[in-house]
């Protein structure tokens, strides 16, 4: 909601950290907020996408501007000590003073975002779609698939103990979440773990 009145970006990060206890670190930045909100800065690829239109489909990439160029660096610099964390080689390259490749950040975010040891942070608006593409983008870069995870413990119709394992193939296991009434009759709402 980088768009609305009062929006604060880091102020919003702070607050995870404080209130949530999460190591948040923001793998964006906002550019403007507000009525002046008008792209983001991606700190992965360290470039500036700016929106064109309200709907999010027309934008320019292009280099971050000159008076927010030390704020990103400072912000990627961050991003990098938190990255470098997540595996040895990387740690060494950090330390040995080497660049690391967006291939590189991108395989550390990933595997301390599985380890739960690091929140990303991203910024937009969905109400203009500003931002969004870059939203479902890391959710496939750095969020776990359920593969990635330890299998669901459950029970089965007797009450005893199962594991439900992510595969096509498993015996159908799920959960039942909510139950929605609307003009077209009874809705239910449910996760599928195996099967």
């Amino acid at each position: 909601k980088m768009d609305t009145l009062g929006a604060d970006f880091f102020y919003a990060v702070d607050q995870m950290r404080e209130m949530l206890g999460a190591n948040a670190v923001p793998i964006e930045l906002p550019i403007g907020k507000e009525d002046t909100f008008e792209g983001v800065i991606d700190l992965v690829q360290m470039r500036a996408i700016y929106y064109r239109d309200d709907e999010g489909k027309v934008f320019d990439i292009v280099d971050i501007p000159a008076d927010m160029k030390a704020e990103a660096d400072e912000w990627r610099q961050k991003l990098i000590e938190a990255v470098a964390e997540a595996d040895d080689t990387l740690l060494e390259k950090f330390f040995g003073g080497e660049e690391l490749t967006v291939e590189e950040i991108r395989s550390g975010i990933r595997k301390q975002t599985i380890a739960l040891k690091m929140l990303p942070v991203l910024c937009g608006s969905s109400y203009k779609n500003k931002g969004i593409q870059e939203l479902l983008d890391a959710v496939i870069y750095y969020l776990p698939c359920p593969t990635d995870i330890p299998p669901m413990a459950g029970k089965d119709m007797k009450g005893n103990p199962i594991e439900c394992k992510a595969e096509d193939k498993a015996p159908l296991a799920g959960l039942a979440f909510k139950i929605a009434t609307d003009q077209f009759g009874r809705l239910t709402f449910f996760r599928i773990y195996s099967g």
